[in-house]
């Protein structure tokens, strides 16, 4: 059995949570670079210049890419021969979430009741997931999500007898939608199958795969080129102002389900789509 010391998850934690605030993954930024060749409005060119911009002064910088720093989503593979000694985990990740929105200087936007509405002040709690897989190692990634674009999300249970038309109409509805509000050019998640609470966490899991990575699943690859073909002729264009280029990607994740149910999820996140992995 690995040691791992509660300590070390707690520091990779608060470097994550700056990293994935201040850095633009590469793929989503190489992409913004590659679709601005595509834009035909003169609008939107000029977002999409303002948006690359904006994204290497953040990372120069070192200071956030948005405003909103967002809720800490945080997904944790711990290998089953990993043993977290001088802390617990759970801990040391609600600490290294705290010490790096504090260390930071990232926007505090967490409330501690829906209702009261009072701001907890370190951005705690996150969102955390647990899987547990092979190996002695722990793998975490932060991805950090604003409201913005998470509001616009959506689930919906169909029917089986829905179909495939009825799934793409859902998620184009679901785009269309979000109009402006998502801050566009969107990268849109989508979770197929599961159950009511596993498809939004498929989507939200979609978000991480890397936008010039289509699915190696041929089907699935089809569905995610022509959903991503009929989401740009939308015409919502960069921050909603007209133009070709709603989304820089569909990113589709499947999952088996019960023979009565054809669960969808969409998971919308905007231009700044973040996340920063390490592996202890």
């Amino acid at each position: 059995m690995r040691e791992i010391k509660a300590d070390d998850v707690k520091k990779a934690v608060e470097l994550l949570c700056i990293k994935a605030n201040y850095n633009l993954p590469d793929d989503v930024l190489n992409t913004l670079k590659e679709k601005i060749r595509e834009e035909v409005s003169e609008t939107g060119i000029e977002i999409l210049t303002s948006i690359i911009e904006n994204a290497e002064i953040a990372k120069a910088k070192e200071m956030p890419i948005c405003q909103d720093t967002g809720i800490a989503v945080i997904f944790v593979e711990v290998g089953q021969d990993v043993h977290i000694v001088d802390g617990t985990l759970k801990d040391a990740i609600q600490n290294g979430v705290k010490e790096g929105y504090l260390n930071g200087y990232l926007r505090k936007s967490i409330v501690m009741d829906p209702f009261v509405r009072i701001n907890t002040n370190d951005n705690t709690p996150p969102i955390v997931h647990y899987d547990i897989v092979d190996g002695d190692k722990l793998k975490i990634t932060v991805a950090p999500k604003g409201a913005g674009s998470e509001n616009m999300s959506a689930l919906k249970m169909m029917k089986p007898s829905d179909g495939i038309e009825g799934v793409k109409k859902f998620i184009i509805d679901t785009v269309e939608a979000s109009g402006p509000n998502a801050c566009p050019p969107l990268v849109v998640g989508v979770g197929i199958g599961g159950n009511f609470e596993y498809a939004p966490l498929l989507a939200k899991k979609a978000l991480l795969r890397p936008i010039d990575q289509r699915s190696s699943d041929s089907d699935v690859r089809a569905l995610e080129e022509e959903l991503l073909l009929k989401i740009n002729g939308l015409g919502i264009g960069p921050q909603g102002l007209g133009g070709r280029i709603t989304a820089l990607a569909v990113n589709i994740e499947k999952y088996p389900t019960h023979i009565a149910m054809l669960p969808v999820a969409v998971n919308i996140s905007c231009h700044v789509t973040r996340h920063a992995t390490a592996i202890l």
